[in-house]
């Protein structure tokens, strides 16, 4: 089966928000997933014990809710560039060379910002903003997560 259509199919997969789809052609058949297979997709559902009811007198105050602690967490998550795809991240394109960026840097629209290997892939991601990178979260060699904040971008 060609690259391009898997490519094409786990592009799909993550557009269309479907947990897993399966093509067979001819004597080849590719299988796409969301969900984890084998033994440790097989847990438990996880049950949250409820917090003890509170007095009457305690639920009749009023409660002061903080308004200014929110702003800062939207702006960071607006500013975000996340993982397009599950894979292992790496911040340069070999282990000798320096980094595509650092904190500080000015990055335009496009640039290279760092690689995620996923299925013995290299996928190069790019800024989808123009600006300069103010936090790297992610640690080079590390496992990254479908949706991941990778960067700041302001």
């Amino acid at each position: 089966m060609d690259i391009r259509k898997v490519k094409k199919l786990i592009e799909l997969l993550e557009e269309s928000g479907i947990a897993e789809i399966e093509i067979k052609e001819g004597e080849e058949s590719v299988r796409i997933s969301r969900l984890p297979t084998g033994a440790g997709a097989m847990m438990a559902p996880l049950h949250y014990a409820l917090p003890p009811q509170a007095a009457p007198a305690a639920i009749a105050a009023p409660v002061a809710l903080p308004t200014a602690a929110p702003a800062p967490a939207a702006s960071r998550s607006e500013n975000a560039v996340t993982a397009p795809m599950v894979g292992t991240y790496y911040a340069s394109p070999s282990p000798g060379s320096s980094s595509f960026v650092e904190i500080g840097s000015e990055v335009k629209a496009g640039q290279t910002l760092c690689i995620i290997e996923a299925m013995k892939m290299m996928n190069q991601i790019e800024s989808d903003r123009t600006g300069r990178v103010t936090s790297i979260l992610a640690a080079n060699g590390e496992p990254v997560e479908f949706g991941q904040p990778l960067f700041i971008i302001e």
